[in-house]
């Protein structure tokens, strides 16, 4: 999967559009194989984005979890957590 794109379920505050926009751009990215389509491809390119953001929105408001909803502050903290062991050893 694309680093760039985060789990965006289960979370409190919920994720945003802007979000939920920035998964689905960096989707379609990674399977068109680029990050500026051309002129002739912007049309489709950008459908795809408005598609799958939409979708995803309605995804995340239909799962459920029997968890409590995660802190964006303390997954942030793990992240940097590993990283920094990660590139400690390099």
């Amino acid at each position: 999967m694309c680093r760039s794109i985060h789990t965006l379920h289960n979370f409190e505050p919920a994720a945003t559009n802007d979000e939920v926009h920035a998964a689905a751009l960096q989707y379609v990215r990674k399977i068109s194989g680029t990050t500026k389509p051309s002129k002739a491809n912007a049309e489709a390119f950008d459908k795809a984005v408005a598609e799958i953001a939409h979708i995803t929105g309605h995804l995340l408001e239909d799962l459920v979890s029997s968890s409590p909803p995660k802190s964006r502050e303390e997954e942030a903290e793990k992240a940097r957590a590993r990283s920094a062991k990660r590139y400690a050893a390099a």
